[in-house]
């Protein structure tokens, strides 16, 4: 048996049922494991991986495993894990992982660790935790790593800052950047799962509830939108005046923070920032309001803040949601621990539209590999040749046609002669 760490190894066959499952509504990346099984572009790439390991997830890990890679997988939030999908990896196809849901943070640092442990040349990231554990702890292996990719606008963001103070030492793709990604994952894909997790945790009916959106982002715009199609009054606070401007005009209300926290009966944070919802906003919260949090990490609701206002432990009223009572006795709701409530509570982003995601970041890092050497040690996003093609395969899956440019059209386009 390959080495592994993963809750229990007899949950495999539950967990093959779920990737096949994913895979039957993956249709852009069957075509690219078709393809990557007869050309291996990938063969004897040693790559380590940190994803959410879901059956999304595996289908991914099995298109670059057929591709030719020599993959290692852990996962990249200790909430987001499907047990029985990391046995089914192990067990099924021999891929290493690292991945227990609910592991604490010792755990979760030491599947980073086994992870880098593979020497990889090629990193996988969901967040930046994996580039930034090998350049502050292992900088031995730096020389090794040719190449990265990164799932997320959280990681973006971070390795972005990394870039500009000189200390990114290879380059990484910025799948989030891409059309294919950021327009579907984050806007569709956010935001129904979101909505599907606060309603899995907590079974309110958000009709007629006033739904606080903090930050409006592509996944901020997703989940306002899914929580007004759900019947709900949304808020949404912002930073960006472009972007509250773009929320205002989308007929949503706009208003601080802290005004919202006086009629919001639920709060969501989509921001990648720290401390967005603190204890001056819960201090102004309804009795009964509820904290969720789908940005990246669980620091955009100040848990100790919250913690420091409450009297005594909070009580697990119901799985993932943690009820805390203040010293004026009003009841607080978090769910799921401030982390992603789309994943610690719920399954995550529906396959169809992780297609494209996972799409960018296989045919992101066979691109990498042939072209790596040509880029300087900064982020990059993927190639619009390679982000038009995915949207092509994927209305081509769903039976969808399009028109095409005559040549006399293209050539006007491209000619600044003919006019009025």
């Amino acid at each position: 048996m390959i080495e592994h760490d993963v809750k229990d190894l007899g949950l495999a066959t539950a967990g093959r049922y779920k990737i096949e499952w994913a895979e039957s509504q993956m249709p852009v990346l069957k075509l690219i494991r078709e393809r990557f099984a007869k050309e291996r572009p990938l063969a004897g790439l040693k790559v380590s991986a940190c994803l959410h390991v879901t059956s999304e997830t595996a289908a991914l890990a099995r298109t670059m495993q057929i591709g030719g890679a020599d993959l290692v997988l852990c996962a990249s939030n200790p909430l987001s894990t499907q047990d029985e999908v990391a046995a089914s990896l192990v067990a099924n196809d021999e891929i290493p992982v690292y991945a227990i849901k609910g592991e604490d943070n010792a755990t979760y640092y030491q599947h980073l660790n086994a992870a880098l442990d593979h020497h990889p040349q090629m990193t996988m990231d969901d967040g930046c935790d994996l580039v930034s554990v090998l350049h502050k702890e292992r900088q031995n292996q730096v020389p090794e790593v040719i190449a990265g990719t990164e799932e997320t606008t959280t990681g973006v963001v971070r390795l972005r800052a990394m870039a500009k103070e000189g200390v990114l030492k290879y380059p990484v793709l910025a799948v989030n950047d891409s059309m294919t990604k950021h327009f579907f994952d984050n806007r569709y894909g956010t935001g129904q799962s979101t909505v599907d997790g606060i309603v899995r945790a907590t079974n309110i009916l958000l009709a007629g509830r006033t739904f606080v959106v903090c930050g409006y982002g592509w996944c901020g715009r997703g989940l306002a939108s899914r929580a007004r199609g759900m019947g709900a009054i949304v808020v949404v606070t912002e930073v960006d005046p472009l972007k509250a401007l773009e929320a205002l005009m989308d007929g949503f209300l706009v208003m601080p923070l802290l005004e919202a926290s006086k009629v919001g009966d639920i709060f969501v944070t989509v921001t990648g920032d720290k401390n967005v919802i603190d204890g001056n906003h819960m201090k102004v919260m309804k009795d009964g309001a509820v904290l969720a949090n789908s940005g990246h990490f669980n620091s955009e609701i100040n848990i100790a803040a919250l913690e420091a206002m409450s009297v005594g432990e909070p009580r697990m009223i119901r799985p993932f949601v943690a009820q805390h009572t203040t010293s004026d006795g009003r009841k607080i709701n978090l769910l799921g621990d401030g982390r992603l409530i789309n994943l610690a509570a719920a399954e995550g982003h529906p396959a169809a539209v992780m297609d494209m995601s996972f799409a960018n970041q296989a045919l992101g890092l066979e691109f990498m590999r042939a072209h790596a050497a040509t880029f300087e040690h900064d982020v990059y996003t993927i190639p619009e040749m390679i982000d038009r093609e995915i949207a092509r395969l994927k209305l081509e899956s769903m039976g969808v046609q399009i028109d095409t440019l005559t040549d006399e059209q293209a050539a006007y386009l491209a000619s600044w002669q003919e006019g009025t």
